[in-house]
């Protein structure tokens, strides 16, 4: 009986010790898929999972911050070099923020990618991405 209680105890911290190795991922949340938007303003919202969320000015290794697209593609090839600045369309979410408000949204329909990067603005290994295309009417 010793043995089947020190088995089970083994099990026990086996299974604890490895955690849950969730790959990071990106939901855009508002606007959904599809949505129309009534007026110019258009507000986003975002959850990250499998990774903490830092401001990209806390250096901190492991952790990601949000970088939205809206109507501009990521740079061609794959994600892995840095996300630019001061790019008309691309916003840098560098302290960790989980919203973003648009103003004057041009009449359309629109297209947002949000990607999760690293603190120096690399996207995440495995592409953590999600996209999100909706319609803004006056």
């Amino acid at each position: 009986m010793t043995r089947a209680v020190v088995g089970i105890a083994v099990a026990i911290l086996v299974v604890a010790c490895r955690g849950t190795s969730t790959r990071p991922a990106v939901t855009i949340d508002t606007p959904t898929a599809g949505d129309t938007v009534r007026g110019t303003a258009v507000h986003v919202t975002l959850t990250a999972q499998g990774v903490p969320l830092a401001p990209a000015a806390d250096e901190k290794p492991g952790t990601a911050h949000h970088h939205l697209f809206l109507d501009v593609d990521p740079p061609p090839g794959p994600l892995d070099q840095k996300i630019p600045a001061g790019v008309t369309g691309i916003i840098h979410l560098g302290r960790a923020q989980t919203e973003f408000h648009w103003d004057s949204v041009a009449p359309g329909t629109h297209r947002i990618i949000a990607v999760l990067a690293d603190w120096q603005h690399v996207p995440l290994p495995g592409a953590a991405t999600d996209t999100v295309r909706f319609v803004v009417q006056p």
